[in-house]
């Protein structure tokens, strides 16, 4: 008994070292794309290397869940950590934007392995109530990760070189996968060897064309006739998909999942609530720094308070679930995501940054509420053969769900600020860049500041307005997850 207990407590430091460095990658990256961009000189294309790993991540997704279910958890949590691992290496020793878009691709086709994966092996090693703890531990690294990152970024550029923010994944990864494969021990079962390649083939057509769609909202000026063509091929795709899996002997994704109310509005829930988590996480930085004229260190920290109170919200949520359906526990999420989202709407431009940490403190005890009870809730709703296809696809909500609102929140920030900038004829849009800017911001007029900042003001007050939105759009799929009488 000694020994299981070691192997489950070194399995889930794995887990979490895993997760934290899929966390990181994508703010630690943004950190270095300036010195990337300098040495490769591919401004053009420095959108694709975030997007790419993201797309590809998506895709990934769903397909790691169900190979999980059909071939073992070990054997394909190893081999997606070692195509991240592979994909980091070369990622590194790129000489070209294009190579490095390349390899940022296989990056994100590995990286999707690590949080469907790892809830599946939590599932496994801890009972019902336990997991949530867990679940909450694992989804902390997230916050932990928006705060490390740009002081890490920012060292291995100064004191190493942009190619160290990739390479450092390497030995990381290695170490990871080796803990794994020694202390993860996983029952015999017989488990299918049917692939569903049709269905395998049509999801990633479908994401693909999804993820892709979501990319064109946020250009200026929009594509319409690629979005046109991105909408039909997402429909007849998702037509397609829906017939191979009523036909298919072991579908990718089993439809009969989505006969559970729960499970349906669970996924939908953790969907728009990630939507929210992003406009919150992103867009307080831009107001501590452009509005407050704080440095980048102490932006980061506004939301510390979040990744400590996600914890605790999470391990509420494992006494919570013994006593309370899933409903119920949502219910009590919003009110705290609720109560943070009105104070962030209403907070005037002088609020303090002290506020800030209030208000990201509440919102912390929400999120690791809402979370991990929709994380946990779909796992409970389906057979213990279907555990690693309903966290991928919980997964997948969530990253739609973000993807979706990335575009969204920027064309909200920026059709703001241009409608300002238009209102004032000194200022523009490349004078709000520099405001965010903590660096630059100094060296702006003084007269022209309070201007760009009430402009910048409106932009993230609308930000969180739309964010707002989600919380209402949240409590009304959450009302539909009520107990159905006889």
């Amino acid at each position: 008994m000694p020994a299981r207990t070691t192997n489950v407590k070194v399995v889930t430091i794995a887990l979490f070292i895993a997760t934290f460095m899929s966390a990181i990658e994508g703010t630690i990256v943004s950190t270095a794309m300036p010195t990337i961009v300098g040495d490769l000189h591919g401004v053009s294309l420095m959108n694709w290397v975030f997007s790419i790993f993201l797309l590809t991540n998506a895709i990934a997704t769903p397909i790691y869940g169900k190979l999980a279910d059909q071939l073992g958890r070990k054997r394909v949590f190893i081999f997606g950590l070692a195509v991240f691992t592979l994909g980091s290496l070369f990622s590194g020793m790129s000489g070209r934007m294009e190579t490095l878009i390349l390899w940022r691709a296989l990056q994100g086709v590995g990286a999707g392995v690590i949080m469907p994966v790892s809830f599946t092996i939590v599932a496994d090693m801890y009972p019902f109530q336990k997991r949530a703890d867990v679940v909450g531990l694992l989804g902390s690294a997230w916050g932990i990760a928006s705060i490390v990152a740009p002081l890490l970024g920012g060292f291995i550029v100064d004191q190493l070189s942009w190619h160290w923010i990739f390479f450092v994944n390497v030995p990381i990864g290695l170490v990871t996968m080796g803990l794994i494969a020694w202390f993860l021990v996983e029952p015999a079962a017989k488990r299918s060897t049917h692939i569903d390649y049709g269905g395998v083939f049509l999801i990633a057509v479908v994401l693909l064309a999804v993820m892709y769609l979501f990319q064109l909202l946020g250009e200026n000026p929009l594509h319409w006739l690629s979005m046109a063509i991105c909408v039909v091929v997402a429909i007849v795709g998702m037509v397609l998909f829906v017939y191979q899996e009523r036909r298919a002997v072991d579908p990718i994704i089993p439809l009969s999942m989505f006969k559970q109310r729960t499970f349906v509005t669970q996924n939908l829930i953790a969907a728009l609530i990630s939507g929210f988590i992003f406009a919150y996480e992103v867009y307080l930085p831009d107001w501590t720094q452009g509005i407050l004229g704080l440095p980048a260190t102490m932006a980061g920290f506004a939301i510390t308070p979040s990744s400590i109170m996600w914890i605790i919200g999470s391990f509420w949520t494992g006494k919570l679930l013994a006593k309370f359906r899933p409903q119920v526990i949502t219910y009590l999420s919003l009110i705290f995501i609720g109560c943070g989202s009105l104070a962030s709407v209403l907070a005037p431009i002088s609020t303090p940054f002290w506020a800030f940490f209030i208000i990201s403190g509440v919102m912390g005890v929400g999120f690791g509420l809402c979370i991990t009870n929709a994380s946990v809730t779909v796992q409970n709703e389906v057979a213990k053969d279907q555990i690693g296809v309903a966290s991928s696809f919980n997964t997948l909500s969530r990253t739609l769900g973000q993807t979706l609102m990335i575009s969204v929140f920027g064309i909200v920030m920026n059709t703001t600020m241009l409608h300002g900038v238009h209102s004032h004829p000194r200022t523009n849009m490349k004078l709000m860049n520099e405001l965010i800017n903590p660096q630059t911001a100094k060296l702006l007029p003084d007269h022209l500041i309070p201007q760009l900042r009430e402009i910048l003001y409106a932009a993230l007050h609308n930000v969180f307005l739309v964010a707002g939105l989600l919380v209402i759009a949240t409590l009304v799929v959450n009302w539909f997850d009520r107990k159905v009488r006889a």
